[in-house]
């Protein structure tokens, strides 16, 4: 496929001097889902849904089931036995035809694969009509193996609010792990994975602030921002299955005088959230921690 990259993208990549590299990388991007990422796909038990509501809000939603229930019907569709709980953001807010992007990660093998299109809503399962597919490195990915299974949890909200709660701020705070969804109106949408050391997202006045460490040199998160400033993100607890979804508006930051610290060539994430939802046992499965990722920088702060 030759990927085409959009204005956002092309602007950040020029910035960090990496077109090149960015053009090569974008080689390994498929307008269909090749056989091996099927069966990748076929084996996961977790999906991240990046989507908007019926306000055109992005929201990052976690979909799981038994292996098989996402896989390859065809080299240009995915299926998704499996829809946002009820209480979910994307419970009702789902259209056929709008654009939507999965992330599905291994945190065993520390392999992801990330597919974008158009969804439809069929019979209590989603079909993704797939614009591209590809996979990413494991950069940033905490190596995490199931550990228990609850029997007879059912997701549930928890909470609904315009802000963030002080205990909701220690969460992030504290958290290893988050997804982001963005998109471009008319472009595509995408759900993405952020890691770190526990700290590596500060919190300042309701403000989430990350550096954004290198990885593909494609800037397709980054990119969508500046184009939409607009994301979902979505903070699991493995070790709860709870989770923490906030949508809001986002820009990016290329001054660490007002950021969290770092060279002057490093780009910061600043997001206010809009709306916060707190879930519990949206992960019937849950994961221990085994190491963090070699990749992650240090983080000093909390």
């Amino acid at each position: 496929m030759d990927y085409k990259f959009h204005s956002g993208e092309l602007e950040l990549q020029t910035r960090a001097g990496v077109r090149e590299t960015a053009n090569r990388v974008a080689r390994s991007i498929y307008s269909f889902v090749p056989p091996a990422a099927g069966d990748f796909l076929q084996q996961q038990r977790l999906v991240v849904l990046a989507a908007v509501d019926a306000q055109e809000r992005p929201w990052a939603s976690l979909l799981t089931g038994p292996a098989g229930f996402a896989r390859r019907i065809d080299e240009h569709t995915v299926r998704i036995d499996a829809l946002p709980a009820a209480d979910d953001p994307l419970a009702t807010g789902l259209r056929t035809g709008s654009l939507a992007g999965i992330m599905v990660p291994d945190f065993a093998t520390r392999r992801r694969l990330r597919v974008n299109g158009r969804l439809e809503a069929v019979n209590g399962a989603i079909l993704l009509h797939v614009d591209q597919a590809y996979s990413n490195c494991p950069k940033y990915i905490q190596l995490r193996v199931p550990d228990h299974e609850p029997a007879g949890i059912r997701p549930r909200l928890m909470e609904r609010s315009a802000s963030l709660q002080p205990r909701q701020c220690d969460w992030i705070r504290g958290a290893d792990t988050f997804f982001i969804a963005t998109l471009v109106p008319g472009e595509g949408a995408d759900a993405s994975h952020r890691g770190g050391m526990p700290g590596f997202v500060k919190i300042e006045k309701q403000e989430l602030i990350w550096s954004d460490y290198p990885g593909n040199a494609m800037f397709n998160t980054l990119g969508n921002i500046v184009k939409h400033p607009l994301a979902g993100i979505l903070v699991p607890d493995f070790a709860t299955g709870s989770s923490l979804q906030l949508t809001g508006r986002v820009r990016i930051d290329s001054d660490p005088a007002r950021s969290s610290g770092g060279t002057q060539n490093e780009l910061h994430v600043r997001f206010m959230p809009d709306e916060v939802v707190q879930m519990e046992d949206v992960l019937p499965q849950r994961l221990r921690l085994v190491e963090y990722s070699p990749f992650n920088p240090v983080s000093t702060t909390r």
